[in-house]
């Protein structure tokens, strides 16, 4: 079994599934007394918000850099970045950083790509939600369109993962207003949603979506424990 090196704690909220997930991965796989080989590097983050706030990225991909380092020198041999939004500062940590790094959009592509979908809502922050790092990445390497909500709509998901989610709060009012944005997109034609934010699982149950849930975190933690089982990344 490979040692993945975690980049958490954007939130801790949803750092914690990360860790949950990918245990019990190796368990289902090995069976017995078999746990996870990982390593966890959780920064604080009050920290890299503020950067993201104030545009400040390659400040906060210098912090993340530093601490993928630190991973690779204490025996990580894969990194996994517990969070959609800071994938924007990828290429820094991988052009310092000489470990695999498993891209949280590739997998997602990846099972998108297996259910033969390719016209999907993206529901995340701001920055995801508006800027090309991610979804360029979806249309160009998987063909993928994503479809987010009005503009109003953004603002108010994104308020309520910033002054809500990552806080630990979840209420049944977030929850309701967000199986509505998720209705509409569907009306608009898309074929799933995805949870393109770590900590919208822990709000919206997948039961209840209108559309088929592609929740990152999942993904990626399943993409995680493929790694840490083979002799390579995951194609």
């Amino acid at each position: 079994m490979k040692t993945i090196g975690l980049l958490g704690g954007m939130s801790w909220e949803s750092t914690i599934p990360y860790y949950r997930l990918i245990n019990e991965g190796i368990k289902q796989q090995l069976g017995g007394l078999h746990s996870a080989s990982l390593l966890l590097h959780s920064v604080d983050f009050h920290d890299i918000e503020v950067c993201q706030r104030r545009g400040e990225w390659d400040k906060a991909g210098d912090i993340l850099a530093q601490a993928a380092q630190g991973l690779q020198q204490a025996g990580a041999e894969g990194i996994v970045l517990c969070t959609n939004t800071m994938h924007k500062i990828a290429h820094i940590i991988e052009s310092r950083c000489s470990l695999p790094f498993l891209h949280i959009a590739d997998a997602t592509g990846r099972a998108i790509a297996r259910q033969g979908l390719h016209r999907v809502a993206l529901l995340g922050t701001r920055y995801t939600m508006e800027q090309d790092f991610y979804r360029g990445r979806l249309e160009q390497q998987f063909a993928i369109e994503t479809i987010v909500p009005e503009a109003d709509d953004r603002a108010r998901i994104n308020q309520v993962i910033f002054d809500e989610l990552c806080q630990g709060i979840f209420t049944d009012a977030s929850r309701h207003y967000y199986l509505q944005v998720i209705e509409q997109l569907a009306a608009q034609g898309a074929q799933g949603v995805i949870f393109g934010c770590t900590e919208i699982g822990l709000l919206v149950p997948q039961t209840q979506s209108a559309l088929p849930v592609f929740d990152t975190t999942a993904i990626h933690a399943a993409d995680a424990v493929s790694f840490m089982l083979s002799s390579s990344a995951p194609e």
